[in-house]
């Protein structure tokens, strides 16, 4: 756990990375740096696969039970008493979509959600986006092979220029800054 703690914080925002990936990603870079500048601390969490130096992910299974336990256990202790969002990218966006209502998730925040494998839209991952009754921001790269889902009632999506890897950490930080300001509200509002 990487956390990024910000003195008197409104919120936190845990964050996990994709399943090829570390926490390090431009992405995650730029949407830490919007939460820490609306007021949230930000905790970014290594799946136990990759602390471990292994580059292939766990089954969904166990990566959703490590992410929950995580979660768990910083809203007991660091994250006590916080509102808590959850996120991440690719693969951890998903992950954070299966377990936002286990982990009491106030908001979603999907970064290069994956609709589907690049030229398999048959092979929908939009069920596991459309569960998530929570407010939710996707940001998405205007040309990303894993497809782009559509807005709904709960859902808004950051169509940004470039690909799955969202390289462009500026325009993923202010996408998730507008978002933020209309999920999480500062102390005394």
């Amino acid at each position: 756990m990487h956390l990024h703690a910000v003195d008197s914080p409104v919120a936190a925002l845990v964050l996990g990375h994709g399943a090829g990936g570390g926490v390090e990603s431009p992405d995650l870079v730029g949407a830490t740096t919007a939460a820490r500048s609306a007021g949230l601390s930000v905790a970014l969490m290594e799946q136990p696969y990759r602390v471990a130096g292994k580059r292939s992910p766990a089954p969904a299974g166990q990566l959703d039970a490590s992410w929950t336990a995580v979660v768990s256990q910083l809203r007991d202790g660091l994250l006590s008493g916080l509102p808590v969002l959850t996120g991440g990218r690719s693969a951890g966006a998903r992950v954070a979509c299966r377990t936002a209502d286990e982990t009491g998730s106030i908001a979603v925040l999907c970064l290069a959600f994956p609709v589907h494998p690049p030229g398999r839209p048959e092979k929908s991952r939009l069920p596991e986006l459309d569960a998530v009754t929570v407010p939710t921001l996707v940001v998405q790269g205007e040309s990303d092979p894993f497809g782009t889902p559509s807005d709904s009632p709960n859902r808004t999506v950051a169509r940004i220029p470039g690909t799955h890897r969202l390289r462009n950490s500026p325009a993923v930080a202010a996408a998730v800054s507008d978002w933020l300001a209309t999920v999480v509200r500062p102390k005394g509002h």
